[in-house]
């Protein structure tokens, strides 16, 4: 499994970077049996988010340090080196770039974007 990181640099331009997600086996609830799960990530919280059909915004930083995991419709992000992505569902996109240029989004599909943001500490 891969997330795809968008970053910014020390001169506060963003970056993509496609991360590889480490599973490893042990026991997560006990007696079940042995699963293979991810490193834990401390988090601050959890909200869910809605961006309607054609919603277009200027080029802004993340607020804060996030993942968002797209649950229906997509769309498409471009960082401010001009590396476009574009997120649909089931996509996991971790978004560090707090500080700098930032990154512009755009919904591309007919539907409402509809995604979980898991923010960090």
């Amino acid at each position: 499994m891969k997330f795809q990181r968008l970053y910014s640099d020390a001169e506060g331009e963003s970056h993509w970077q496609d991360v590889e997600v480490a599973f490893e086996e042990r026991v997560f609830a006990p007696p079940a049996q042995k699963i293979e799960v991810s490193e834990p990530e401390p988090v601050t919280q959890m909200m869910f988010l809605r961006l309607r059909s054609g919603w277009n915004e200027p080029i802004h930083p993340t607020p804060v340090r996030q993942k968002l995991i797209c649950l229906s419709g997509s769309v498409r992000v471009t960082a401010s080196d001009g590396e476009v992505r574009d997120i649909g569902c089931g996509d996991v996109w971790c978004m560090e770039d707090n500080h700098g240029k930032g990154h512009h989004t755009a919904v591309t599909s007919e539907e409402d974007f509809v995604s979980v943001i898991v923010q960090h500490g």
